[in-house]
């Protein structure tokens, strides 16, 4: 069983390391063109990973090499301005 203060605490990440984003965007947007745009010459590599019932949407499973705290949750950002959704 988990105790759920411990849901609370933050995970240990130990650092450089590949970090994975969910990255949703509409239909008709290229990823790659915005991966490359925001990440330039980062190692990273991202797949198609699903679409929505409707066709509006397509989720993008996106992997990024990360030096820091600071480094995963700038490229956080910089996807949230760009995308529909990141988690």
């Amino acid at each position: 069983m988990v105790n759920l203060c411990d849901l609370k605490k933050e995970p240990i990440v130990n650092y450089p390391t590949f970090w994975d984003y969910k990255v949703i965007f509409e239909i008709g947007v290229n990823a790659g063109e915005i991966f490359e745009e925001l990440l330039g010459q980062r190692e990273f590599k991202y797949q198609h990973s699903n679409a929505s019932t409707s066709g509006k949407y397509h989720s993008y499973l996106l992997s990024v090499y990360v030096d820091s705290k600071k480094d995963r949750l700038d490229i956080f950002e910089k996807l949230k301005n760009k995308a529909k959704f990141v988690l």
